[in-house]
């Protein structure tokens, strides 16, 4: 089995736990501190347990370095941590004054700031619009391009209270939903951590990796991955690849947004691999 985003291994100790002494679990993760906290939750495992610092971009290096042909079940939960959200390094957050980082990977050389600070406006425009849907890109883009001319954006807060003033939105209003700013932060998350593509290589992969029978797990948090995840099944279901076995994806229980507010937005999608 591979959870490809073990993060403090929660699915993980549920995927291990069903695999005896001869099962394999591998867990992979771009965050030192979420394998940390993963090897202390999975060390009583009776499965070996490998974790990997890796993107899930990169799935196959990671099999054959582990000379691992064919594997039966890959996980990918495409939400972060709750932890990552609050960690003041991160530059995640709305509310809280954090670096403007959110790189997921802090090897990666490109940070947010850099990105807000250097890209002109029409490239700052067509990322909040790929990649936040964000209908006032244009405004927002030619705020942050002129605001910096001044001085520097730094802090996710400066940046937050600018896209208010772009939208002429206060900060968050109690009858909105999101924070005016919650688009723009997101397209520039994805954009710095390249996360649809490494989605797309990561689904491109799958297939030559799973057992006949094996099955494919994603879930996903917005629109945009869970596009890309839908057409991906398609694709292969035409091809002869993939039984898909959610037509319509599997969202959580009242009950179950009730207890844990932020999995209202996720989309659970599966497939099993065709036998050959």
């Amino acid at each position: 089995m591979v959870d490809t985003t073990v993060g403090h291994g929660g699915h993980s100790s549920l995927l291990g736990s069903s695999l005896g002494p001869a099962g394999t679990l591998v867990g992979l993760d771009v965050d030192p501190h979420c394998l940390q906290i993963a090897r202390r939750r999975l060390a009583d495992l009776a499965c070996r347990v490998v974790l990997v610092r890796e993107n899930f971009s990169r799935l196959d290096a990671v099999l054959d370095e582990l000379s691992i042909d064919q594997v039966d079940g890959i996980l990918a939960d495409l939400g972060f941590c709750s932890g990552q959200l609050e960690d003041p390094e991160r530059g995640l957050s709305l509310q809280t004054p954090m670096p403007l980082d959110m790189r997921l990977d802090d090897r990666l050389e490109r940070t947010a700031a850099d990105l807000v600070n250097t890209a002109d406006a029409e490239t700052l425009a067509d990322i909040l619009w790929r990649y936040g849907e964000e209908r006032r890109s244009r405004r927002i883009a030619r705020f942050i391009t002129e605001q910096r001319t001044s001085r520097p954006i730094r802090t996710t807060t400066e940046l937050a209270s600018l896209v208010c003033r772009a939208v002429r939105g206060p900060r968050a209003s109690r009858w909105q939903r999101l924070h005016p700013a919650t688009r723009t932060f997101q397209a520039l998350r994805i954009a710095v951590n390249d996360e649809l593509g490494s989605l797309e290589r990561l689904l491109q992969i799958a297939p030559h990796r799973l057992r006949g029978g094996g099955w494919i797990a994603v879930i996903s948090f917005h629109s945009l991955e869970d596009r890309i995840v839908k057409h991906d099944f398609k694709r292969n279901r035409a091809a002869g690849l993939y039984e898909v076995l959610t037509d319509k994806p599997i969202t959580c229980s009242a009950e179950e947004v009730a207890r844990n507010p932020r999995a209202r937005s996720a989309k659970l999608r599966m497939a099993r691999r065709t036998c050959r």
